[in-house]
């Protein structure tokens, strides 16, 4: 046989076919939607999903200040970060973040479900979250996509 029927066919950044999808965040749970935005990220729901390149579609989540948890996490979870002085532990609740920062919540919940590698640095890029329901993206010509839609 000198010839082969099939070729294995690796996606690159060039011949990557990157899609835009808008997600309205609103009354979903926080951990579902970030693992299902995770997975389009990196382009797991392609057939052609190359681990090693940047192969995912970009996202735009809207209404991020509208995302809920479930049991009692809303009062009970906490997020820990420091300011690198001495004695700079700071502690915050989702409940504080949503009025504050609404965007960090989902930011922080996708970036915990991606690997800890530069190309999730890169993908992380791909994520574009907002408050509210307007979004600067139109001329991208985004499609809607639904969370049981996801495969």
């Amino acid at each position: 046989m000198d010839s082969l029927s099939y070729k294995t066919i690796s996606v690159n950044s060039a011949t990557a076919k990157k899609e835009w999808y808008v997600i309205d965040a609103s009354g979903e749970v926080v951990g579902r939607l970030a693992s299902q935005v995770a997975k389009i990220l990196r382009g797991k729901n392609k057939p052609d999903f190359t681990p090693h390149c940047d192969c995912g579609d970009n996202v735009i989540i809207i209404n991020a200040e509208k995302v809920r948890f479930t049991g009692k996490k809303m009062t009970d979870k906490v997020y820990v970060r420091h300011t690198g002085y001495p004695g700079g532990q700071r502690f915050e609740t989702p409940e504080g973040y949503l009025k504050r920062r609404p965007t960090m919540v989902l930011e922080h919940a996708v970036k915990g479900m991606l690997p800890r590698t530069r190309l999730a640095a890169a993908q992380m890029k791909n994520l574009k979250i907002y408050a509210g329901a307007q979004h600067p993206h139109e001329a991208q010509m985004p499609k809607e996509l639904k969370l049981n839609e996801i495969k």
